[in-house]
């Protein structure tokens, strides 16, 4: 799905697309995806609602133009040296996104929306879940190339252990995830897919 570029003019403004940035994300936290709207947003921003659509045609894409920035910027490409130090500064990427203040309100309120909206659901998987993947899988391939990463190890899955577990903790068990969390579960992580097996 191909997102709408904004126009010169909405270009030439950042200023003005911070301030709806900050709204969107504001509006969707109180009031949810289905009472979002871009005159709630505009009134927020302190803008025209014309100001919204020289960027996005509509609140859907307005809505996950925004949380895909937001998300994507936060998804770490770390180069430590070791994949355990990689492992570890991407779990504590994974942490920030998920507990930030506003997006840890809009999360279940998306993850309810996408199953009842098609269209919904492919923005998130495209715009949010492809580039997220697309950087993390940089920081796994160059472990391979280093020698630490099993070559057989099934890339997509591992990604998949990299946000699953504190996703888990954080909402659906409701139980904080501290440091020590983190630094068990990247050496859990390694154990199983490093060429020596150990951490």
């Amino acid at each position: 799905m191909t997102r709408r570029a904004p126009t010169g003019a909405a270009l030439l403004q950042p200023g003005v697309t911070k301030a709806i940035t900050d709204a969107v994300l504001a509006e969707w936290a109180e009031q949810g995806y289905a009472r979002l709207s871009m005159e709630s947003v505009a009134k927020r921003a302190g803008v025209g609602k014309s100001a919204l659509y020289r960027r996005w045609p509509s609140k859907q894409e307005m809505a996950m133009a925004v949380l895909a920035d937001f998300s994507v910027a936060l998804a770490a490409t770390p180069d430590t040296g070791s994949l355990r130090g990689d492992l570890r500064e991407a779990l504590d990427s994974v942490l920030t996104w998920l507990t930030d203040p506003s997006f840890s309100r809009i999360m279940p309120d998306l993850a309810a929306e996408a199953t009842r909206n098609p269209e919904l659901c492919a923005f998130m998987k495209n715009m949010i879940g492809t580039p997220r993947r697309e950087r993390s899988a940089v920081m796994l391939h160059r472990a391979v190339e280093r020698g630490e990463l099993r070559a057989d190890v099934d890339l997509e899955l591992l990604q998949d252990l990299l946000a699953a577990p504190v996703y888990w903790r954080l909402s659906v068990r409701g139980f904080p995830v501290e440091p020590t969390y983190l630094d068990d579960l990247t050496d859990l992580i390694l154990r199983a897919v490093t060429t020596t097996g150990s951490a």
